[in-house]
């Protein structure tokens, strides 16, 4: 079959062409994406329309609404879980759920912007996709919210009383604001926002503010469904390699059979006049520690493409290192622990925010006069020419290498669209382009164009803002407080009873079975539906003057290489500093130049150079570990020389007598893990747990977890008695770490690019070492611990040991995560306890845990898990539900992913000694499982012969009214 050229516009998809009730309106080739653009009008409705044609078999759907708020009570971001709560086709209780169950989605979730909603699904199998679009077309357009009220209630909000009469509130959304706004960030943008916008839809909370959610009420709920989820004010978006008349003609019989609801106009998104808001403050319940001032400037309107481009290569030369100039002199005037600056965008008129964070007395006065001096002396004296320039090839690299983390591509250039096209009919693919604006960005290196725009952004700035976040003791949660009492003190026992009575009724509506006949409508793939397993390029033995894994894949042009070292060589008291060691090197001096220019060469010459750290495994050996210092490297091809030659610079002579960058790095750090702690504390907590039973997990603790952070606080706390020795440590640390007989090293890209690699590179410039394992690892032994952060919400992690009763293979355990993670605890602690993320995961060596997010409770939801084995023990579900499991199990083992990716996966399982064959063998396991197999797991998940440990992470208040006898209760952010 010849192969598809998406290059070139399709005579049959010419302007003026009609399909499936669908008008092509423009045509817009995209030499960045080797496709091109389909343009579309919907004609009975008006609802535009976008196709992305190119040669990519991971196909995305999305339908995006126009939802610019009018208050702070996140009625977009309620209707946003509560319309994937069924709807007149499927009329079930959570359609959304059960695709994740069953679907073989590769993305399927809802977002909620300042300014938009959206729905986007991705998928390599084509009837998949269409049982996807088929059932968030009618979710959105038809929702159950409009007959089942209780749905705003439980995604929403609504009261609860206790027996001795005490009212609380309890919602998933509500839950959800309380953790995002426990996040000193969240709160200084918002703020920042709210000054810079006083007059249009960006003053207010779009997610929702925990104060205001319960004010919203349900006829509004329904009046802002009405108004802004109609056809005429949609956005559908199309990706990938597919027959788009076919897809388009599902989408138009959604379209036209949209409910005609008589509601009135969305509302207003509009243009904020320039202000100049005068300084003010916000006072939030946190941690001293988190103080923080914010700066924001408006670059101007999403319009202009290259001015918001050439924003961001600004910041990153001004800010994007501590070695970039205006960040090196916040640094040095010694205001603060951290400064950083971030572009704004995907919204009407995008923003350049600076933020100055552990601030230093008296320091929120002296940041925008030090911010706007040096700025206004850059814009005059000039930019260095070197950063600007290494800043623009950075921009490059990151916009052709195209990896958006989490995200399909589909997805991902879907959110791109959308930066331009909410704003414009006209402008749909502004953001999906980059050669032409790149080309004039370097031109402009020689007219000023980046002084210019350093003068009109900040210096002569018409529209800016600046707030000061300060933390006090008394916050939102005594406020709630408070308003609850004196909602108490006006109702009488009738009054609670009726609330009492109402909760019962959404609990038992929550609790209610789907009848067969609504679970017999959801569209289901079947076992069948599952194709052979995607071919994987085996890694090979590369014959080179160091032990090589080589993985030839297609790479567009960009090479890949990873230096694994061998950390056995140290002591385990040594790890914390081989967790220092990633933290410095590449941000300070090396024999050959400061860090300036380090810094300003690796960014021209390198698409990234990183340094961590992580640990190896053995499935059947929780005492085995083996920690790596990996250093990863990329770059164009034509840049490859310098994949052998900065690493290399770079471990074998960094100087590391620079205390005060030294400590300017560890301080960043501890910051960066104190916001990690606040937004990610599931996961911390989750792996916590595993240092209770896992050596591994222990060493990777020690390197860069828990453990790590107390000893970074320590550290930086004593750092006038611990300093003097540290730069002698560090600089033996290495000279033993970076050795010729310590690595491997893994180089994906041409078996060409590889071998000019070598020719070039040699044995890299690394010493003969001594080859001694020293590493001795610590027994683990289980505990209960709590984590004191600043946060109105908790995160609960549980763990087991390994249970002689588990006789389950990693498949069917896979199979059986996906059942209890989306079944009994999706139902159990987020429907009815509130918390808005809960999960189970058994790792490969048998450790089961589980862990929730943004969580109301910590003693109700420790139960929960409890009764997780007798719910798997007595699972009933039919063979159309299990082979739902599989399906999705199977469809996610076999998800794309790009090659970096793929060569990664097989690094790590090469170092984990699994055999050849091993993801095949998962994957016929998981094909394999019966129901049979899935409740034999329970024994496991109920054997009380297996230790366990709990970890909490959480605000004091939910720490000390929990039941648990912890062991240890550590005030973790100060």
């Amino acid at each position: 079959m010849a192969e598809k050229n998406f290059a070139e516009p399709r005579p049959e998809l010419a302007v003026g062409t009609a399909h499936a009730g669908f008008t092509v309106t423009s045509v817009e080739p995209l030499a960045e994406l080797s496709g091109c653009a389909y343009v579309m009008r919907h004609d009975a409705t008006g609802a535009r329309a976008l196709w992305l044609a190119c040669a990519d078999v991971n196909k995305a759907f999305a339908i995006s609404f126009k939802t610019p708020p009018a208050d702070d009570t996140g009625v977009f971001h309620i209707l946003e879980h509560s319309v994937l709560c069924g709807s007149d086709r499927y009329p079930v209780k959570e359609p959304f759920v059960n695709l994740l169950k069953t679907s073989m989605q590769t993305f399927l979730n809802a977002l909620t912007f300042p300014d938009k909603t959206m729905y986007p699904v991705a998928s390599t199998n084509v009837a998949d996709l269409e049982n996807l679009m088929g059932v968030y077309l009618d979710a959105v357009l038809h929702p159950a919210i409009w007959h089942r009220r209780r749905i705003f209630e439980q995604e929403g909000w609504h009261l609860e009383a206790a027996e001795d009469g005490t009212l609380s509130y309890n919602g998933v959304v509500l839950n959800e604001m309380k953790g995002a706004l426990s996040d000193p960030d969240d709160v200084l943008y918002q703020a920042l926002t709210r000054a810079l916008f006083p007059d249009t839809c960006y003053r207010f909370e779009s997610g929702g503010n925990p104060r205001a959610i319960p004010t919203l009420t349900y006829e509004g709920f329904l009046d802002n469904h009405a108004r802004h989820y109609a056809p005429g004010n949609a956005y559908v978006f199309l990706y990938g390699d597919l027959d788009a008349d076919r897809e388009l003609s599902l989408v138009d019989e959604a379209l036209r059979g949209a409910a005609e609801r008589g509601a009135g106009a969305p509302n207003e998104l509009a243009l904020q006049a320039p202000v100049r808001a005068e300084r003010r403050e916000v006072r939030m319940a946190t941690a001293p520690s988190n103080s923080e001032v914010g700066l924001s400037y408006v670059i101007g309107t999403a319009a202009d493409r290259t001015r918001v481009l050439a924003a961001d290569v600004l910041l990153d030369a001004l800010c994007g290192s501590n070695e970039a100039p205006l960040k090196r002199r916040v640094l040095d005037a010694g205001l603060a622990d951290d400064f950083s600056a971030t572009l704004i965008d995907g919204v009407l008129q995008p923003q350049a925010m600076f933020t100055l964070r552990g601030l230093r007395e008296g320091a929120g006065e002296k940041f925008r006069a030090l911010v706007e001096a040096t700025c206004a002396e850059l814009a005059d004296s000039g930019i260095p020419r070197d950063k600007l320039e290494a800043s623009l090839a950075q921009a490059e690299f990151n916009l052709r290498e195209g990896d958006w983390g989490g995200y399909p591509d589909g997805v991902a250039l879907a959110m791109q669209a959308m930066s331009s096209w909410l704003y414009d009919d006209e402008r749909p693919v502004d953001y999906l382009r980059y050669e032409d604006a790149l080309a004039e960005l370097k031109r402009g290196l020689d007219e000023g164009l980046f002084e210019r725009l350093l003068r009109e952004l900040v210096c002569e700035s018409a529209h800016c803002a600046e707030v000061e976040l300060v933390p006090v003791e008394a916050g939102d949660a005594d406020e709630e407080a408070a308003e609850l009492e004196r909602l108490r003190a006006g109702m009488d026992e009738g009054d609670l009873e009726a609330v009492r009575a109402e909760v019962d009724a959404l609990r038992a509506e929550q609790e209610a079975p789907d009848s067969p006949e609504a679970l017999a409508t959801l569209p289901r793939l079947r076992l069948s539906d599952i194709g052979p397993a995607p071919a994987e390029p085996a890694a090979l033995e590369v014959a080179a003057p160091l032990p090589c894994i080589g993985h030839e894949l297609d790479t567009h042009g960009i090479d890949y290489v990873y230096h694994y070292f061998d950390l056995r060589c140290l002591d385990y008291e040594e790890l914390p500093y081989a967790g220092v060691l990633t933290e410095l090197l590449g941000r300070l001096a090396t024999a050959r130049r400061s860090a300036s220019e380090l810094d300003t060469l690796v960014e021209t010459k390198l698409g990234g150079l990183d340094f961590f750290v992580e640990t190896h495994t053995r499935d059947d050996d929780l005492s085995f570990a083996a920690p790596a210092l990996v250093v990863g490297a990329s770059a164009l091809s034509e840049k490859a020389d310098a994949l052998c030659e900065l690493p290399a610079e770079v471990w074998g002579e960094t100087d590391f007598g620079d205390l005060a960058r030294i400590r300017d790095i560890l301080t960043q750090r501890r910051v960066a893990l104190e916001q990690y702690y606040l937004s990610s504390g599931h996961a911390a907590a989750l792996g916590r747990t595993s240092t209770y039973f896992s050596a591994a997990a222990l060493v990777s603790g020690a390197m860069g977890g828990l453990d790590y952070y107390l000893f970074l606080r320590d550290l930086l706390d004593h750092w006038d008695e611990r300093a003097a020795d540290l730069s002698e440590r560090l600089a033996g640390l290495a000279r033993r770490i970076f050795t010729a007989d310590a690595v491997t090293v893994s180089f994906t890209g041409p078996a060409a690019d590889r071998e000019r690699f070598w020719e070039r590179g040699g044995t890299l410039g690394l010493p003969a070492g001594e080859g001694e394992k020293r590493l001795v690892v610590p027994t683990p032994a289980p505990r209960r611990e709590a984590f004191v952060i600043p946060s109105d919400v908790a995160y609960v992690a549980r763990a087991s040991a390994p249970s002689a009763a588990d006789a389950g293979s990693v498949g069917t355990w896979q199979v059986a995560t996906r059942a209890l993670s989306y079944d009994y605890l999706w139902n159990e602690v987020r429907v009815k306890g509130g918390a808005y993320g809960v999960g189970f995961k058994r790792s490969t060596e048998g450790l089961r845990q589980f862990w929730s997010y943004r969580d109301p409770s910590v003693d109700a939801t420790l139960a929960r898990y409890d009764g997780a084995a007798a719910w798997l023990a007595g699972w009933q579900g039919d063979a159309d539900e299990l082979g739902g499991y599989v399906v999705a199990t199977v469809a996610a083992h076999d998800a794309p992913v790009k090659p970096r990716q793929l060569a990664r996966r097989q690094d790590v399982a090469r170092f984990n000694a699994r055999p050849d064959g091993w993801r095949d063998q998962v994957r016929a396991q998981e094909l394999a499982t019966t129901a049979d197999d899935l409740r034999s797991l329970a024994a496991a998940l109920a054997d009380e012969a297996a230790e366990r440990g709990v970890c909490v992470f959480g605000g004091r208040d939910a720490v000390e009214e929990s039941g648990v006898s912890f062991d240890a209760v550590v005030e973790l952010v100060r």
